[in-house]
């Protein structure tokens, strides 16, 4: 204690004849790497998270950490770090702590107890997210709304090993996208998900995951229109800040595909609410657009203007809905898909897909992320090849499917024809036709086996002589 005394003692004299702002760290967790060097970063340094400039002295008899800072009165918003933002300080439990506050006159000395780190557990464990994984910066600016947000980054295995360009996808609720340690309720499990698809083949894909605003800062910027009893309303300068400020920083600084056909933007809830309005409103922008059990309760504005549209832009929606969300949720969300078919969308690039053991919570947007992910992402399979110019009429039943498969078709010439089913990276299933029909009308339906695929979506595709058609169902139990 008298070593702590005589430190904190000298500091205050030092930085009080120096006009000087000392933070002074005088507690660490007890797992803290020992040789582990201690950060300040904040609005003072532009949020470097390893700044040398900004490395905490240690104090060797008391252990204190402590740093003189060029500062004269006001107010500095900052954290402190080992030097990276994948090692920024967290709460005693490991779990996001926000950023630190204070109003100080120059000569103070300020004093903090660090309780956790984000990637470190108390009982000596880690977060979940994968090692591609990691934090762009733990205070990204928002100019439109004049606040700081962190950011990850995921970027596929490949990435530091090839040349190639990636399409983006921009995640809402970053807490809980990659790390169980730092999400609400559990985490979507995005990293391990793309992964997993990566070594099965897929090309890979970047994903931006952003931090919500604690509290009504989520409703405020996730709702583009005021809500009356909750608020919100700032949803467009939240989108404009993915489009104008965060996006072009993406595309500057990493290998992306930046054209429209390769950006996503996906969300939950009043995250699903905003990704839904980002694509309505910016299609320019957002080509690929995923809803998951949109709060669209929260601003029925949205339908209007879907209507309001003078022009529409293509792009590819994916919905998805569970039927314990309740009654007017599941409406609200096969209402959205009629607003864009009434306004003339393309009916091949919209799909609501309906759980019946779907409920609102992570685990369930999880579970679905990867079939939401390929279905946006899928490669061209319903372009490969030309339609067949003698196949007319060519509809599937019942869908979503059980376990037989109609198909409804009209040849107008004779033709050899087979026929089979596509997973969503187009891997062949199953073959369910090979033969020659003669020119007519036809009505045909086989067994599927379906009980060995997982729930989801798959492709018929049906093949002649002269091109082929291939129809999208859904499999549900």
């Amino acid at each position: 204690m008298k070593y702590l005394l005589s430190v904190l003692l000298c500091l205050s004299f030092w930085a009080i004849s120096s006009a000087q702002l000392t933070i002074v760290v005088d507690q660490l967790p007890v797992y803290t790497p020992p040789d582990d060097p201690i950060y300040v970063a904040g609005t003072f340094n532009n949020w470097s998270a390893g700044a040398e400039d900004f490395k905490m002295t240690r104090d060797i008899d008391s252990g204190v950490f402590y740093i003189d800072i060029s500062q004269g009165d006001g107010t500095a918003t900052f954290k402190f770090t080992r030097g990276e933002w994948a090692k920024v300080e967290a709460d005693a439990q490991g779990n996001y702590r926000p950023d630190r506050s204070v109003r100080y006159a120059a000569g103070d000395t300020l004093r903090f107890q660090i309780a956790g780190w984000e990637d470190l557990r108390p009982g000596g464990g880690s977060g979940t997210a994968a090692p591609n994984v990691q934090i762009l910066t733990d205070s990204f600016y928002m100019p439109q709304l004049d606040r700081y947000r962190r950011v990850w980054l995921y970027l596929p295995p490949d990435y530091a090993s090839s040349n190639k360009f990636y399409p983006v996808l921009y995640l809402q609720d970053g807490q809980n996208v990659f790390n169980a340690a730092t999400s609400f309720s559990g985490e979507w499990q995005v990293d391990e998900t793309l992964n997993s698809l990566f070594e099965q083949g897929d090309p890979g894909a970047i994903a931006v995951a952003i931090d919500n605003g604690a509290g009504s800062l989520r409703m405020e910027e996730y709702a583009p229109w005021v809500n009356q009893t909750y608020g919100g309303g700032s949803g467009d300068a939240y989108v404009q800040f993915i489009i104008n400020t965060l996006k072009p920083y993406i595309d500057e600084h990493y290998r992306t595909k930046p054209q429209r056909e390769h950006t996503a933007i996906i969300g939950s809830s009043l995250g699903g609410l905003i990704a839904a309005y980002a694509g309505i409103e910016y299609p320019e922008v957002f080509g690929k657009v995923g809803p998951l059990s949109p709060a669209y309760w929260f601003n029925p504005e949205i339908y209007e203007l879907v209507a309001d549209r003078e022009e529409t832009q293509p792009f590819r929606m994916y919905q998805l809905v569970g039927t314990q969300e309740g009654a007017s949720t599941v409406t609200n969300v096969y209402r959205m898909e009629n607003a864009l078919r009434a306004k003339g969308y393309d009916l091949s690039d919209l799909l609501t897909v309906e759980q019946s053991d779907g409920t609102h919570s992570e685990w369930f947007w999880a579970r679905e992320f990867k079939d939401a992910y390929l279905w946006l992402f899928r490669q061209e399979t319903t372009s490969i090849g030309e339609p067949s110019n003698h196949l007319r009429s060519t509809l599937l039943f019942p869908n979503p499917v059980n376990d037989q498969l109609g198909l409804k078709l009209e040849l107008t010439q004779s033709s050899k024809m087979t026929i089979d089913v596509l997973d969503l990276l187009g891997t062949p299933l199953q073959s369910i036709f090979e033969g020659t029909l003669a020119s007519g009308q036809y009505q045909l339906s086989w067994n599927l086996k379906v009980e060995d695929w997982p729930v989801g979506i798959y492709f018929c595709r049906i093949r002649g002589e002269s091109g082929q058609q291939v129809l999208k169902f859904q499999v549900r139990r």
